[in-house]
């Protein structure tokens, strides 16, 4: 079984060290080691702020998997206040990438990659985009990225006689369904940790599943001209 490693070290301020490691599976995507406390605290529970888009019901799924997958990072980092320096390095076997920031900008590229793989039917869609993580990401590279994953999955559709979507109508649903979410887990997070932290980062976070369906056009409309070579055709001719 094929995995993809990576891992966020932080260096915090009193002079240690938190480590998080994780495995995906390359095939799947899916999170190993998934980082979830053990037992799970009640606010990772369906019910606490359920999200009120959310498919789920208690029958069916006791634990919200957004809440419990995030549950043990939330914990660990109960200590540290939002605005505080933190030293990271982000590990893959291609690279290493290592930053000195404000704790809550660092927590919120390590949520950004825990979300994509938690298994909330909302933010399944950005499992490509944990493959080829790229911490740090502005919105221009978030937009890029984001954009490129939804039509190279438009493209798999229509070789299999689908249906595409070339506006990107569905990827603006997935950002606006996806701040919804957030939103409601950030309730959740303000009642679960003593620290302003987890959810000053997840609101971070959030800032581009609020502000994308409103910036991609314009962001767009500026990374047009990154495209002229292929504005004619390998003829030479103009498409």
């Amino acid at each position: 079984m094929d995995t993809v490693s990576l891992e966020y070290r932080f260096s915090l301020p009193d002079g240690t060290r938190e480590i998080f490691h994780f495995e995906l599976i390359d095939e799947s995507l899916e999170l190993i080691d998934s980082h979830c406390s053990d037992p799970l605290p009640g606010w990772t529970r369906l019910s606490f702020h359920q999200c009120p888009n959310c498919p789920m019901t208690e029958t069916e799924q006791a634990y919200c998997p957004y809440a419990a997958k995030i549950s043990n990072t939330v914990s660990r980092f109960d200590r540290l206040l939002s605005y505080e320096r933190v030293y990271m390095d982000v590990i893959t076997k291609e690279r290493v990438i290592s930053q000195a920031t404000t704790a809550q900008q660092g927590v919120s590229s390590l949520l950004g990659l825990i979300i994509a793989n938690c298994g909330c039917p909302h933010t399944n869609f950005f499992r490509p985009m944990a493959r080829f993580h790229l911490p740090f990401a502005n919105i221009e590279e978030t937009i890029w990225r984001a954009a490129a994953m939804y039509l190279l999955s438009q493209y798999f559709l229509k070789t299999e006689g689908k249906v595409a979507d070339c506006e990107l109508t569905g990827l603006e649903a997935i950002y606006r369904n996806v701040h919804i979410v957030n939103r409601a887990v950030s309730e959740r997070l303000r009642a679960a940790s003593r620290s302003d932290l987890p959810a000053n980062a997840l609101i971070l976070l959030d800032v581009y599943a609020m502000n994308f369906p409103y910036r991609i056009d314009t962001i767009l409309r500026d990374m047009r001209q990154l495209f002229t070579p292929f504005f004619k055709d390998v003829f030479g001719n103009a498409q």
